[in-house]
């Protein structure tokens, strides 16, 4: 069984690959199936979430990066926030804090220090426009 923070972080690297690639994340994560890598549903989820709502992830954490247009963003905070910013807007049962908490965390772990603020900041942001979702 794989943790969620794993699923996590394997969305994270389908959907880094997309964004480098410029190939849509859904295609990228059959490229890994047809290799043989596992794809666990929670991940599959994520990416395919990810991908149907990229417009709408980049409008929000656009309107909520002061100074700051996605397309400049570092690839990897780019990535990070796009998931993080589709687990707070399309999936409510997963408390705020764990989101905004795994997503700082992968954001330091890929990128920099100064990544986890910059992302801890914009989805801070758009968090307090969700209401009570404090879990």
């Amino acid at each position: 069984m794989t943790s969620r923070r794993d699923a996590r972080r394997l969305a994270v690297d389908v959907l880094f690959q997309a964004d480098v690639t410029r190939t849509d994340p859904r295609a990228v994560m059959a490229g890994w199936r047809a290799a043989g890598r596992k794809v666990p549903p929670f991940s599959e989820r994520l990416v395919e979430g990810v991908a149907a709502h990229l417009e709408e992830l980049d409008r929000a954490i656009g309107s909520h990066a002061e100074g700051w247009r996605v397309e400049r963003m570092a690839g990897v905070d780019r990535t990070v926030l796009r998931l993080a910013c589709y687990e707070l807007l399309h999936e409510p049962e997963v408390p705020v804090a764990v989101v905004i908490d795994e997503a700082v965390r992968a954001a330091k772990e890929l990128s920099t220090e100064d990544s986890g603020r910059f992302v801890n900041g914009i989805l801070g942001k758009i968090a307090a426009g969700l209401g009570d979702r404090t879990g």
